[in-house]
C-alpha cells in the first residue's frame, strides 16, 4: 500500500518560506529527492522522513492524519470466527484492529465461561483496557478488593493494570461481549 502525504510536507516547507534547496541541506539529501518526495514519486526512507519532520517542526502524527481516518477496518463473517479455550474458557474472536504503535489497537471476543468456574484462580494485572457486557448467565468480578456479582444486561469497564479475575458462580454458562485495548491475545 502506497501512502502520499507529500502535499502536506510541500505545505508545510512553504507554510515556513524554506526552498527545496534549504530542506535537502538541512536533511542531508539533494533537492530532487525532496522533489519527488513531495510529489510522491517516491517514498522516503525512515531516517530521511524523519529528518523531514525535524526541520519542518511537524508532528509526525500530522503526516498520517488521513490514513489513520481510512486505514481498513476488521469484518469478520460469524462463520469465520476462531475459537480457542484457554483454562476452559472459551474465546471466540469477533474482530480485531491492530494498532500503529505500541498500546494500540482493540480486539474483541465472545467468551463462554463453564459453570461454576474461574477464568484463572488468582487475580493478575495488566497493561490496558477493557470493558466487559454480560449476554447471559452470572457471575461474579473481583478487581483489586472488590467484588462486583454481574447477570445478564450488567457491562462493567476497568482499567487491566488493577489485578482482576472473572468468575461464573451460576449453574449454566455465563457468555459475555469482552472489548480489550491494547490485543493481548493471538486467539
Amino acid at each position: 500500500m502506497k501512502y502520499r502525504f507529500g502535499s502536506r510536507l510541500r505545505e508545510a516547507r512553504e507554510k515556513k518560506g524554506l526552498t527545496l534547496r534549504q530542506v535537502a541541506e538541512n536533511v542531508g539529501v539533494s533537492e530532487s529527492l525532496i522533489s519527488q518526495i513531495e510529489r510522491d514519486r517516491v517514498s522516503p526512507a525512515m531516517d530521511t522522513l524523519l529528518s523531514l519532520v525535524e526541520v519542518l517542526e511537524l508532528d509526525i502524527e500530522y503526516l498520517f492524519q488521513d490514513w489513520r481516518r481510512t486505514r481498513p477496518f476488521a469484518f469478520v463473517p460469524r462463520e469465520n470466527r476462531t475459537k480457542t479455550e484457554v483454562d476452559g474458557t472459551v474465546y471466540e474472536r469477533l474482530a480485531s484492529i491492530p494498532g500503529s504503535t505500541e498500546g494500540e489497537g482493540i480486539e474483541g471476543y465472545l467468551i463462554r465461561i463453564p459453570p461454576k468456574h474461574e477464568k484463572r484462580s488468582e487475580p493478575q494485572g495488566h497493561r490496558g483496557k477493557e470493558l466487559g457486557i454480560i449476554l447471559s448467565g452470572e457471575g461474579e468480578f473481583i478487581l483489586g478488593d472488590m467484588i462486583y456479582p454481574l447477570k445478564a444486561g450488567d457491562s462493567i469497564a476497568f482499567s487491566s493494570g488493577v489485578p482482576h479475575v472473572f468468575r461464573n458462580t451460576g449453574e449454566v454458562f455465563l457468555e459475555a461481549y469482552w472489548i480489550v485495548t491494547p490485543p493481548r491475545r493471538k486467539v
